[in-house]
């Protein structure tokens, strides 16, 4: 069972760009498959997702920490007429961030999660 989480600077990005989760998990779909854009090393993956009213070539680009296994985490985002790309410092940080929460264990995600460090995204279940 996949567990998708995305933290809440995150989230707070998603809500000024109207991106949903259902679009989070139609891409999560796709990278599933194997369709990842880009693989930054150290578990970190870049996937477009198309905003509404944009395809995927004028969209936003998400950054993943991912073990490309169960544990999907949504961890930055931006648009790409606001930038290009990521810094090397800044990719840096991220790497780092990915290996400490690839690293906790179900429960200390489940605190996380509880106390609104970390948010979860319902996945794979019907409402």
């Amino acid at each position: 069972m996949n567990k998708v989480f995305k933290l809440p600077s995150f989230n707070r990005w998603m809500k000024k760009t109207r991106l949903s989760d259902q679009k989070l998990c139609a891409a999560l779909e796709e990278m599933i498959k194997g369709l990842i854009d880009a693989d930054l090393g150290r578990n970190i993956v870049k996937k477009r997702v198309a905003l509404p009213g944009h395809g995927k070539r004028g969209s936003a680009r998400t950054l993943l920490a991912t073990n490309r296994k169960e544990r999907w985490i949504f961890l930055y985002g931006f648009q790409k007429n606001e930038r290009e790309n990521i810094s090397h410092k800044e990719l840096e940080v991220l790497q780092d961030l990915a290996s400490d929460y690839l690293s906790f264990s179900d429960n200390e995600l489940d605190l996380m999660v509880g106390s609104g460090k970390l948010l979860e995204i319902i996945y794979g279940e019907k409402e």
